[in-house]
């Protein structure tokens, strides 16, 4: 076996650390993943491992497999520390993805109480294409933009759209998303391809899910 192997879990506390030797045998190495003595935890952990130091240049050939697995994302969901995400859809469908399908946890409860959504605002925009493709109502872009502007200005980042039917006619979540781009948004997930799904809420939902998340796991 030529090269050291290592498999890394990096976590919201701690970065796990876990290698093979070229000869075969194992070591390992636990770190913060955050600590200001070094910038990236997985890194540092086969700097350490290796034997060198923050300036030293990896041998060439010396690793021969990194594989990296996170809970970052899951820890981030559970604790609602994602970006602030705004949920931009058709008009009149604002309260689509917060009904859900109305499941029940508790079949006699009488007190239900829901999670908070990952999104922290709502846009309705004026469109709506039927499901044969026939545009119902025009896409009102001035309205739009006025809406994407004012959301930004209000501290949101992340915009995640999703509109009826948006699965197979994409041409209204296309140009929104060039619109809110234009307005300042870092991140823009369009349900068309984050979740192609024909119902609403399970592709809405997703695509909220990507745009709250993958803001922290690109960074």
């Amino acid at each position: 076996m030529t090269g050291w192997r290592f498999w890394i879990d990096r976590g919201g506390t701690f970065t796990d650390v876990v290698a093979r030797r070229p000869d075969g045998t194992l070591a390992v190495r636990k770190l913060l993943s955050a600590d200001p003595r070094y910038e990236d935890a997985a890194v540092q952990g086969v700097l350490d491992l290796l034997g060198l130091g923050a300036g030293d240049a990896l041998p060439a050939g010396a690793v021969a497999e990194v594989r990296m697995g996170t809970t970052v994302a899951t820890n981030a969901l559970l604790e609602r520390r994602g970006e602030p995400t705004v949920l931009v859809t058709t008009r009149g469908f604002r309260d689509a993805l917060r009904i859900g399908y109305q499941d029940r946890p508790d079949i006699f409860a009488l007190d239900i109480r829901l999670p908070q959504p990952a999104y922290a605002r709502v846009v309705e925009v004026d469109e709506r294409v039927g499901a044969d493709g026939h545009v119902v109502r025009a896409l009102d872009e001035e309205g739009a933009r006025r809406a994407l502007r004012r959301a930004r200005e209000a501290g949101h980042s992340a915009a995640a759209i999703a509109f009826m039917h948006g699965y197979r006619y994409p041409e209204h979540e296309r140009r929104v998303a060039e619109l809110a781009c234009e307005a300042g948004f870092t991140q823009v997930s369009v349900s068309h391809e984050a979740a192609p799904l024909m119902k609403l809420v399970s592709r809405g939902e997703t695509t909220v899910v990507d745009a709250y998340l993958s803001p922290i796991l690109r960074r």
